[in-house]
């Protein structure tokens, strides 16, 4: 049965946020919400949005998207599919949801490298110790015109020594020539103390959702995760212009 409504939905093929565009103020749908806030109050709903399909709901569950019942009972987890435009349209909405606001970043716990004219912007959350962020570093050499804010966050439970490194580098007396130092050549750096921004690069990782490394944004929100190679880098920054 649940497979059957789920084809079902995915054969309206009508956009889910459109639809919840054309009638924003549905009264079902705030009482829905309040009975689900109500009824499981360990899990976070952020919002809610009717379908085209009668008494089913699109509910922002934490980072996950469901589809519940107007008897705040019954949930279908899945991905609700435009077959005529052949889109998924709840990785878009996951998509949406899993931006951030680039300009609430703060940027001055980031170290900064501008190549070219610095037009376009990326912040990325990078481990010192993590062998994808090496990697990485490689394929963001090849990129001009683009200013890059580099969070050092050091996964603990991974990388043990990467704690000492990051605190190494934002101490040097040039950060973004000492990070360069360490992930592209290899040159490790003396041990070294100053304040630095680690434990709020962390807490603010946490809040963002990066539970690994690396993690690119770019100035919409965005993200990108992975050591992912330059081509595929400029086209998610053409890709982000674009919109």
């Amino acid at each position: 049965m649940r497979t059957l409504q789920l084809i079902t939905l995915a054969l309206v093929g009508i956009h889910v946020s459109a639809w919840a565009a054309e009638r924003p103020d549905d009264p079902v749908a705030a009482a829905l919400m309040a009975r689900l806030a109500a009824s499981y109050p360990a899990t976070e709903f952020r919002d809610i949005r009717v379908t085209p399909m009668a008494g089913i709901y699109e509910v922002s569950m934490g980072r996950n998207v469901a589809y519940v019942g107007s008897d705040a009972r019954h949930f279908l987890f899945g991905h609700l599919y435009d077959m005529q435009a052949q889109r998924d349209l709840t990785a878009e909405r996951l998509e949406q949801a899993r931006r951030i606001d680039f300009t609430s970043l703060p940027l001055g716990d980031a170290i900064q490298s501008v190549r070219g004219d610095g037009s376009r912007r990326l912040a990325v959350f990078s481990d010192p110790d993590c062998p994808y962020c090496r990697k990485l570093e490689q394929e963001l050499a090849k990129l001009d015109n683009v200013t890059i804010h580099t969070f050092l966050y050091p996964l603990d439970t991974l990388h043990p020594a990467a704690r000492a490194k990051a605190i190494a580098v934002w101490c040097a007396q040039d950060r973004a020539e000492a990070w360069k130092a360490l992930m592209r050549d290899g040159k490790l750096l003396r041990p070294a103390d100053c304040a630095h921004p680690i434990d709020r690069n962390i807490a603010l990782a946490r809040k963002l959702g990066v539970d690994g490394t690396p993690v690119l944004f770019d100035l919409q929100g965005r993200r990108l995760a992975g050591a992912m190679p330059a081509d595929h880098i400029e086209a998610f920054l053409a890709a982000g212009e674009e919109r």
